[in-house]
């Protein structure tokens, strides 16, 4: 099995935050989120995804070590499922989950633009399917195409 790239891990983790923001804008509370059944289990599968890219991502040593409590949030959310903190993750999802997001694009830039350039090209064929990940995905290329 081939090594998956370290770009693609950072894609995965900016999809899932913008999944994130999308599911929850709407949502004024914890108690709100929690009995929105769909909305509540798509946010907790992104959090899943964000979780298992970012340990990835510090095994790499791509990311610094403060990240972890990422990985332990995403430990809890997939073993204690039955124990999950509906405050908690509301907590993470309107505020933790913007200063991941600000150091993940800030990370962009550790990368060769024309090989990040390509991995999001790849990204966007990938969800073709995904109208809102693909105006996200152009808007990042053109971000990158502009620098």
């Amino acid at each position: 099995m081939s090594k998956r790239l370290i770009e693609l891990f950072v894609i995965d983790i900016i999809i899932a935050i913008d999944k994130i923001k999308r599911y929850t804008d709407s949502f004024n509370s914890a108690d709100e989120l929690l009995h929105s059944e769909m909305q509540w289990d798509a946010t907790i599968r992104e959090l899943e995804i964000i979780g298992e890219a970012t340990k990835n991502l510090l095994n790499e040593k791509f990311l610094e070590d403060e990240w972890r409590v990422i990985v332990d949030f995403r430990n809890i959310i997939i073993h204690e499922y039955f124990g999950i903190e509906h405050n908690e993750v509301y907590e993470v999802v309107k505020s933790d989950i913007l200063e991941f997001e600000k150091e993940i694009l800030k990370s962009l830039n550790k990368f060769n633009n024309d090989e990040l350039l390509q991995v999001i090209e790849d990204s966007i064929i990938d969800h073709k399917y995904n109208k809102k990940v693909i105006s996200l995905l152009e808007e990042i290329k053109n971000e990158l195409g502009n620098v």
